[in-house]
């Protein structure tokens, strides 16, 4: 398996996003989270799209269940690859998003415990009575038995989380510094090499890359920690955003 890189567009403008892409040529997949998508909506998505990149759309979605079935059907009509949605929203409105997005191309990964989460601030604050491993676990396995496609969680997890779904579903793995970058406000980190080895089809680098003098070279010094810069197995949508049958 090879693990591929989902660079962060975590910035407030087209213009700011597409210096991003440009300036990660290497990087053949992006991540368009609420902070661009609130700015630039669909538009930044179907230009990345046209200049032959894939889209991660990171809106975390946690409704009732016809209105996330709404907004995943229209990701895939936009012609993201993945998409994500909370495991907390439950069994019915994931199973209405994963009906809302059979065929086409677009996978949907249940989001778990947030990175920046530790054991104390879940049960403190959210109030759930386990560890982050132990919730980690059980809303894996409930988003795939509903009909997920993937995993998001901290490379810390994955080990577990496979023992919870197997080796078929995706996982995603935020919260990845490498040696060479800062912690920020990420609690449950991991490196490139380490998140690859323990089985991540995809780790999501935003800071470290972004706020880096030459983010291209970071680009670079993350594909080779990695070992590869070749794209993953999971296929990925047309460039003109338009999804296909699968």
């Amino acid at each position: 398996m090879r693990t591929e890189l989902i660079v962060g567009l975590d910035v407030d403008s087209r213009e700011e996003a597409l210096r991003a892409v440009e300036a990660c040529g290497a990087c053949q997949f992006f991540k368009v989270g609420s902070q661009l998508f609130i700015r630039c909506g669909p538009p930044i998505v179907r230009e990345i799209l046209d200049l032959g990149k894939r889209v991660f759309l990171d809106l975390k979605w946690h409704d009732i269940p016809n209105t996330v079935a709404r907004a995943a059907k229209g990701a895939a009509d936009l012609g993201v690859s993945l998409v994500t949605l909370h495991a907390t929203g439950g069994r019915r409105m994931i199973e209405a998003a994963r009906e809302a997005v059979e065929g086409s191309e677009t996978k949907l990964l249940g989001v778990t415990v947030l990175t920046s989460l530790s054991d104390e601030m879940l049960k403190t604050e959210v109030g759930l009575p386990e560890t982050t491993t132990q919730a980690v676990s059980r809303l894996a396995k409930l988003a795939i038995d509903s009909g997920a496609h993937g995993i998001v969680s901290s490379a810390q997890e994955i080990i577990p989380v496979r023992e919870a779904v197997g080796l078929k579903p995706l996982i995603v793995t935020p919260g990845i510094r490498p040696a060479w970058s800062t912690k920020d406000d990420q609690v449950r980190i991991t490196s490139p090499r380490q998140a690859a080895e323990a089985g991540a089809n995809f780790i999501v680098v935003v800071r470290p890359i972004l706020r880096h003098e030459d983010p291209g070279e970071a680009v670079r010094l993350i594909l080779e920690e990695l070992g590869s810069g070749r794209p993953s197995e999971v296929p990925g949508p047309s460039t003109s955003g338009a999804t296909k049958e699968g």
